[in-house]
């Protein structure tokens, strides 16, 4: 079997590059290990009825997987640490059809042009290799906006005074505020900063026949039941009804076959351990961050930077306890969030100076609720005080908590790489991921998390706490391990052949025919949630790939509602 493109992934990124594929007419299989809970393969208008909202089923039983038992990944702060200090689940997005886009709770904000220029803007940081990215925003704007247009996203043009220029609005308005976003909204624009409503892949109203979300408050780490997330169900259900697109779900594609400087296909290990090759004129890979450089490398593709350069986001969370009720259980996980943390001002740049740094970026800020009744509940001590506890809930529904989507810079030493002696239950080495923060994510974290809880104060909390993600404990403490889910930067673009893996397409230096459409080409990571740049970039590159270009206006590829 020889198709126009294998697609290794179906995430946002292959999930976008199978929609403007097939859409140009090529014929593709997307290939995917984990199982289909997101679509009725006889009915593409309906869900596969498999979501629910389950707090056990999706957070502790692994249902949209990987199960770190089956596929575990392994950990360390550095190379001194030996091996690992951690075996199981190390960050992990979802293993599924659909991919992190499941249970995601759907902010989908852009990057401000001055995300792609760092390098160019503020200069270099110790210790650190910032670089500016070898596309601009300018040029990337118009993937964004087909982007939004194609999943589905809900915003307020013109809401963010520090965003780029636009050339459309937002498909559709903003959802409802939360309650508590109202309130921290208030206190946030007393304090000065500019809170706006998120952009955010869930359906305020119906939408490219999908209903609008209802708010039931199971969208952080949950599949919706409804369909109402955009992301990517919406890309899935146009390139697989094209009759263009396979899907295979429960296959691990364990390499890429390559002949001189081109890949001619992948072997693919399906649900019953056979092992069988697909040729391709071309291979694109959207593994994410964490398992495309392990694909890489287990097809020998190296290359000194492969892995290198990972970020995550260093998060700051401020929580605080109101004396009035948030119902914060309710609605879409988020939807208001700020960007003055991105942006800075001559406080961050007096704190930079102290602590001997040229200069700080935090990240956007998301006004957020809390635990969902299952996770609150393991966090009071049992006995008598337990009901009492649950009924006043001070940790969920009177808890009211901003988390900063701090800035990562890419250092060499953060990397994916293979573990040395641990394997999946299929045979193959698992990635190890080595990752610390630096000094300016410490910093930086020091710096704005007194703030956060300044808001939290002006809310009236009756108490504030500020921590982070990773945590400070010890090396073999699960705490160690980063929990933003925003991996990026593993196969750096440039346009250099020495200081990037990538070129500014996503090919691959030196194979010609083999495209990376996820996050791994990210050469920063900004402040902001990585999806709809991913998504931007996977649309750009399967355009270049076809020859065709985005929409303009980009409403263009938005399915009719059945019926």
């Amino acid at each position: 079997m020889t198709v126009d493109a294998v697609i290794v992934g179906s995430g946002p990124g292959g999930s976008t590059a199978a929609d403007v594929l097939t859409a140009a007419g090529w014929s593709v299989v997307i290939v995917e290990k984990g199982r289909n809970h997101l679509l009725d393969p006889d009915d593409l208008t309906r869900p596969a009825a498999d979501f629910s909202n389950d707090e056990l089923k999706f957070r502790a039983r692994h249902f949209l997987g990987p199960d770190p038992l089956v596929e575990p990944r392994t950990f360390r702060r550095s190379e001194a640490d030996g091996d690992r200090t951690v075996v199981g689940e190390v960050n992990s997005v979802p293993s599924t059809v659909g991919g992190g886009g499941t249970h995601a709770d759907g902010k989908v904000p852009r990057f401000r042009p001055d995300d792609f220029r760092l390098l160019d803007l503020l200069g270099p940081q110790p210790g650190a290799e910032v670089a500016d990215w070898p596309v601009g925003y300018d040029e990337l704007e118009p993937y964004y906006t087909e982007a939004e247009w194609s999943v589905g996203v809900a915003g307020a043009a013109g809401a963010n005074p520090f965003a780029g220029p636009r050339s459309a609005p937002y498909p559709m308005p903003p959802g409802p505020p939360m309650y508590g976003a109202t309130l921290s909204a208030a206190a946030a624009e007393r304090l000065g900063y500019h809170p706006y409503p998120a952009p955010t892949a869930a359906n305020s109203v119906p939408y490219d026949g999908r209903p609008a979300c209802n708010n039931c408050g199971f969208c952080s780490f949950f599949g919706c039941p409804i369909h109402a997330k955009g992301d990517p169900v919406a890309l899935l259900r146009r390139a697989l009804g094209s009759g263009r697109a396979e899907l295979w779900p429960e296959s691990f594609v364990s390499r890429i076959r390559v002949s001189g400087r081109r890949a001619t296909g992948v072997d693919v290990v399906g649900p019953d351990g056979t092992t069988r090759s697909v040729g391709a004129r071309h291979v694109i890979v959207a593994a994410g961050a964490v398992e495309t450089p392990r694909l890489l490398l287990l097809s020998d593709l190296d290359h000194p930077l492969l892995g290198r350069y990972l970020m995550c986001h260093f998060q700051t969370l401020a929580a605080g306890s109101l004396p009035v009720r948030t119902y914060a259980e309710r609605g879409r996980a988020v939807t208001h969030v700020h960007d003055d943390m991105i942006v800075g001002d001559a406080a961050a740049r007096t704190a930079a100076a102290g602590a001997g740094l040229p200069w700080l970026r935090g990240g956007m800020v998301e006004h957020a609720g809390a635990a969902l009744p299952v996770l609150e509940a393991q966090h009071y001590p049992w006995g008598p005080a337990h009901p009492r506890l649950m009924a006043d809930s001070p940790i969920r529904a009177r808890l009211w908590a901003f988390i900063m989507q701090g800035e990562d810079l890419p250092y060499a030493h953060n990397r994916v790489d293979l573990d040395p002696s641990v394997r999946d239950a299929r045979g193959f080495p698992v990635a190890r991921v080595t990752y610390r923060p630096g000094p300016h994510e410490l910093v930086a974290s020091e710096h704005y998390g007194p703030r956060l809880a300044a808001i939290l104060t002006e809310m009236g909390a009756e108490w504030t706490s500020v921590s982070t993600s990773p945590g400070r404990g010890n090396a073999s403490s699960p705490a160690a391990v980063p929990e933003s889910r925003h991996n990026m930067g593993t196969v750096r673009m440039g346009t250099d052949p020495a200081t990037s893996v990538a070129d500014p397409t996503g090919h691959l230096h030196g194979v010609d025919n083999v495209v990376v459409a996820d996050s791994s080409v990210f050469v920063t990571s900004a402040g902001y949630g990585p999806t709809l740049t991913l998504v931007a970039l996977a649309a750009r590159a399967a355009h270049l790939l076809a020859g065709t270009g985005p929409p303009d206006p980009a409403p263009a590829r938005v399915s009719p509602a059945p019926g």
